[in-house]
């Protein structure tokens, strides 16, 4: 479970360094944003290797997923995730979508396997600055009706794929990792969690909260 664990969130890791310079980079409408796209990538790989500095050290070898495409990975979450073709789902992904990665990896920060609990903790630091990145595009867009529009599209069509990152509200694996320590939280409860943090983000854009169903 706990080796599943690891390797979901590295794998994600690293196609979340692919997103920045694959998905979002060309997407930047100046070269400021592409430099600050191309800063978030070399962090997102950052993640990655430290990921896989701790499964090497439990004998997990993951140097194959360097080799994987985008779409080979899907350990993570579904190809919906890669899909951003607008500025305005740029910002989203990471306002929005990145407090999802967020609050997992905090729950990891308070892991009772100590080495991948110490190793989050600089991971935690960096996705606090994506997402401020994302709230920054999301707001400089929210000062026109255009720019919100533009939102509110790129939210409704992002919001399911989001609520899948949580997986399986009733998931009887989340059950036994919260009972070993390696999760605080269900499925459920951090999805939750991240309705509540995010709906008021959302809200204060002048944006309307999809459903919270998936799909």
């Amino acid at each position: 479970m706990l080796i599943s664990q690891i390797m979901i969130n590295t794998e994600g890791e690293l196609s979340g360094g692919d997103d920045y310079t694959m998905v979002f980079l060309p997407l930047a409408p100046n070269a400021e944003e592409r430099q600050v796209c191309a800063e978030r990538a070399v962090e997102e790989y950052d993640h990655y290797k430290i990921g896989k500095r701790i499964l090497a050290e439990i004998g997990v070898d993951t140097t194959y997923m360097e080799q994987q495409s985008l779409d080979e990975r899907n350990l993570f979450a579904d190809q919906g995730l890669h899909t951003c073709t607008t500025w305005a789902e740029r910002g989203v992904f990471s306002y929005i979508g990145e407090e999802a990665a967020l609050l997992m990896i905090r729950e990891f920060a308070e892991s009772s396997y100590k080495p991948w609990a110490e190793a989050v903790r600089t991971i935690i630091l960096d996705e606090k600055v994506h997402i401020a990145h994302g709230a920054r595009v999301c707001r400089n867009l929210a000062t026109t009706e255009e720019g919100r529009q533009q939102l509110q599209v790129a939210l409704d069509r992002l919001w399911p794929t989001f609520i899948g990152v949580f997986g399986n509200p009733n998931s009887k694996r989340a059950d036994l990792a919260i009972r070993y320590g390696l999760r605080q939280t269900t499925n459920a409860e951090a999805r939750d969690q991240w309705i509540k943090t995010v709906s008021a983000r959302a809200i204060n854009l002048g944006l309307r909260v999809p459903s919270t169903q998936a799909g």
